[in-house]
């Protein structure tokens, strides 16, 4: 499995000339990105970081954000993106969680890292406007610097992602390149994707489905249309402009499109893909958007944090509530509690929904949960990641109703 700057090696020289990524009126090819993203590699060398160390990010949707997790690749820094709303509390805890060596910020997150007692000890970036001893992000992009090289392999950290913390403190899952590459790898597959598919990159930076949209466009020689925060009139003009050609959404980001009023005087047939992830989608919202789009595909991501993905379904429209079948490369672990696969197979299949499946063999699973005091538990498995598996076999029945992340 290659390195993710490997990777973007290839992009680069199968796809020099082919539009990259676009933020407003910035608008750049692979060979022009990778010449700033080499730049800013040399410009976190300035800052004394060295493979391993973390930075955190607290960023919208921009070009300096992706420009920032390619470079990272690179450099064999751990990108570790956290919500750009996070409070000044919320971000010394990430700060001391991932051990944070320097911390980027802008104007929406500038309030927070001020407020910040541990951002004071550590190299701070910024962008939009600068406080006083802080580093401007132009200074480390700004001049040309030598065509960087990756410096790690496919088994070094690529991202640590926080999950929401919804029944503890968050927990940081740090994902290595070769699971991120595998990932992206399995969401061109799952969504067949073409070459220079156009994406609108509007799920955040920060989490699983913002990552794999901006990984899985590198892949394909498409581009990465940068939305900031979402807003639907400045996403429906993104798409008709910019000739989106698929969708990778929250249900409620669907609702909010197509519920829009300018929705139906709007020019999507650009777009071709439709997926999401992160919630269940409604039968009525589910039908709505197939008879608005009419896409080739219609995608449903069930899983896709720690591993990507548990399942999917690809006519999420033709069974409402289904999640659908194993996803590539998706293979599991039983813990010693559940039957033995090779002495109790088939398996009725409400017993087979209910066994503590760990999807340990997929290539993209994550490699546990950073620095907490007891491993993460699966709310629908019952069992740590750390759990030693009994047996392994193929996952092949249908998955519980719904999709999250």
């Amino acid at each position: 499995m290659l390195d993710l700057g490997l990777s973007f090696l290839g992009s680069v020289a199968r796809d020099p000339n082919a539009l990259a990524i676009v933020d407003g009126e910035l608008r750049l090819t692979y060979a022009q990105w990778y010449r700033r993203i080499s730049t800013l590699v040399a410009g976190l060398d300035s800052l004394g970081l060295v493979p391993g160390d973390h930075i955190v990010t607290a960023l919208q949707n921009r070009w300096e954000a992706a420009t920032l997790h390619w470079a990272c690749q690179f450099a064999g820094v751990i990108i570790t993106p956290v919500n750009w709303r996070s409070t000044a509390g919320e971000l010394d805890f990430f700060l001391q969680d991932a051990e944070a060596k320097a911390v980027v910020y802008e104007e929406t997150s500038a309030a927070a890292v001020s407020g910040s007692q541990l951002s004071t000890r550590l190299p701070r970036i910024a962008l939009d406007s600068v406080s006083h001893g802080d580093t401007p992000f132009t200074a480390l992009t700004d001049g040309d610097a030598p065509e960087a090289r990756p410096r790690v392999n496919a088994e070094a950290w690529s991202v640590m992602l926080y999950t929401s913390g919804t029944t503890a403190r968050p927990k940081g899952v740090p994902r290595r390149q070769r699971a991120e590459r595998a990932a992206a790898l399995a969401h061109v597959a799952q969504n067949l994707y073409g070459r220079s598919e156009r994406t609108l990159g509007v799920m955040p930076l920060y989490h699983t489905m913002g990552v794999r949209s901006l990984l899985a466009m590198s892949l394909v020689g498409g581009a990465f249309i940068c939305l900031r925060r979402f807003d639907p009139a400045e996403a429906l003009r993104l798409i008709a402009t910019e000739r989106v050609t698929n969708l990778y959404l929250v249900p409620t980001l669907y609702h909010d499109l197509v519920h829009h009023p300018s929705f139906a005087e709007t020019d999507t047939s650009s777009v071709r893909r439709l997926g999401f992830a992160g919630a269940p989608m409604t039968d009525g919202l589910l039908k709505r958007l197939q008879a608005a789009f009419r896409p080739d595909l219609f995608v449903n991501h069930y899983g896709s944090s720690e591993i990507y993905t548990f399942t999917i379904d690809q006519n999420a429209p033709a069974k409402p509530g289904s999640a659908g079948r194993a996803g590539i490369n998706q293979m599991g672990a039983w813990s010693s509690s559940a039957p033995n696969p090779s002495t109790n197979w088939p398996l009725p299949a409400k017993k087979a929904r209910s066994l503590p499946f760990l999807p340990a063999m997929n290539p993209s699973t994550a490699t546990g949960i950073a620095r907490t005091p007891t491993p993460k538990r699966s709310a629908r498995a019952g069992i740590s990641l750390a759990t030693p598996a009994s047996s392994i076999a193929m996952a092949t029945s249908s998955s519980p109703a719904g999709s999250t992340t």
